[in-house]
């Protein structure tokens, strides 16, 4: 290993960035199949950044890392990796090593990692977990897709409620099988139907003859195995939740979900929407040319057919536009801010969905507020606008027509833009998905309309 990568780490014990210098050392290592150095290159690198190296790299380096890698690959690592990357990964390890590997991750990274592969190599794998561990993955993926089931690690502490804090921490410090982390203890009653929490903390703090029901919190968010993952995150996210029970169909404790993995899932909900709003859908960096041409391609085809309908409402008014040619000029700049402030309104309404800001209750108000904010912004840029069509062409009338298109294209795009969302909730569709492309319909096809028509009874 290089002298200036040992320098580096022995004066920095939080070298977890995959720097230039790390690059550079396992660079070294890959060309030289030196597999000594990239174990220990990687051992000084936490998983994530491992994960973002691999991911960065092109088919042939990530084949080249995987394989030096060898025995030694670190099965976390495979649970930090995008969908595709991960996929493709597991063609490189062979079975035995990845059979080792998978042993040591919790229950909810096992059904992660194994959820994803085909299906026979979902069975091959399943067949090399021991019994307790196949057992539990096996019922997890009975479990719909994207639910708490899923979700749920099946790794928790459990205390019955008549034990007191002393047995508490007796039975933790004797039981070699407890969880790497956790935060809280879960108290159940004879049907292992979960009564309250104690925290850590209380446990901790609390005299050994003290009982736990004594230091319960028993306000217990819990939820069902069918249960929507997204719904788990709202509520993670809304009541400061650090980890809740997942119950079966008879109220039973099977799982626990953890703070850390419904931020994970709110980060994903996030991505996902940033990314239907701008059309690409499921597209990850890695993807090929062809997948990522493939993704874009329908979107593309909606923007074509967008275009389209402009064109037939420009091509309605082709007299008024030779007559006067200002107009060919000045049109894109209303439909324009019509757009813009139309995919202002709609982001920010998407998101207010996501995280259930935007409801029934306060709709009304919210929609009113983006009319009147359409309204406000459209008479300041009207009489911007309004003044640069009269300087510009030296012609009054054609000021005051732009000036009333604008106004009017405005309050219809903020309108669109929290209409159109809310009505794609209420019938069930991705409002991230679907909203943008007839958000940027109805501005631009009201933008053309209102200011060629506008043009047409007044100028000529």
């Amino acid at each position: 290993m290089s002298q200036d990568l040992q320098e580096h780490h022995e004066n920095d014990d939080l070298a977890y960035l995959a720097n230039a210098e790390y690059r550079a050392a396992l660079d070294d290592a890959i060309e030289a199949r030196n597999q000594a150095d990239l174990i220990e290159i990687f051992d000084r690198l936490h998983v994530a950044d491992i994960a973002d190296i691999i991911e960065q790299s092109d088919r042939g380096r990530r084949e080249d890392i995987i394989t030096l890698w060898g025995s030694e690959i670190d099965a976390l690592v495979l649970t930090e990796l995008e969908d595709g990357v991960r996929a493709e990964i597991l063609e490189y390890v062979p079975y035995s090593v990845l059979a080792r590997a998978l042993q040591e991750l919790d229950s909810d990274d096992l059904v992660y990692v194994i959820e994803g592969l085909e299906e026979d190599k979902r069975e091959t794998l399943l067949g090399a977990l021991d019994q307790i561990d196949r057992e539990a993955v096996t019922q997890s993926l009975t479990y719909p897709e994207y639910s708490a089931g899923r979700l749920m690690q099946r790794e928790f502490v459990l205390a019955p409620e008549h034990w007191n804090a002393g047995q508490t921490i007796d039975y933790m410090r004797s039981n070699a099988e407890l969880p790497a982390y956790f935060h809280n203890v879960f108290v159940v009653g004879p049907t292992m139907k979960p009564v309250g929490i104690v925290r850590l903390s209380k446990i901790m703090g609390s005299p050994r003859n003290t009982k736990l029901t004594d230091i319960l919190d028993e306000s217990l968010h819990s939820f069902r195995v069918d249960t929507e993952q997204s719904e788990v995150a709202y509520a993670f996210n809304q009541y400061h939740i650090l980890s809740a029970p997942v119950l079966d169909e008879d109220g039973r404790m099977v799982g626990v979900i953890d703070i850390e993995d419904a931020l994970e899932i709110l980060d994903d909900e996030a991505e996902e929407d940033i990314k239907r709003l701008a059309g690409v859908g499921d597209e990850e960096l890695s993807d090929s040319i062809v997948e990522t041409a493939r993704l874009r391609f329908p979107w593309l085809a909606v923007n074509l057919l967008t275009s389209i309908i402009a064109s037939i409402v420009i091509a309605q008014f082709s007299d008024t536009i030779n007559a006067v040619v200002a107009l060919a000029i000045l049109m894109p700049i209303v439909a324009s801010m019509g757009g813009n402030a139309g995919t202002q309104t709609l982001t920010v309404a998407v998101r207010a969905l996501a995280t259930k800001d935007l409801t029934r209750a306060n709709a009304k108000r919210i929609v009113y507020r983006e009319a009147f904010v359409g309204l406000l912004n459209g008479l300041v840029f009207a009489l911007a606008i309004g003044l640069v069509g009269w300087i510009w062409f030296g012609r009054i009338d054609l000021g005051y027509v732009l000036a009333m298109a604008m106004v009017l294209n405005l309050v219809v795009a903020g309108l669109a833009g929290i209409l159109i969302p809310i009505l794609l909730d209420k019938l069930g569709a991705d409002p991230a998905l679907a909203s943008g492309a007839f958000v940027t319909t109805v501005t631009d096809v009201v933008g053309f309309l209102v200011f060629l028509g506008l043009a047409a009874a007044f100028l000529v």
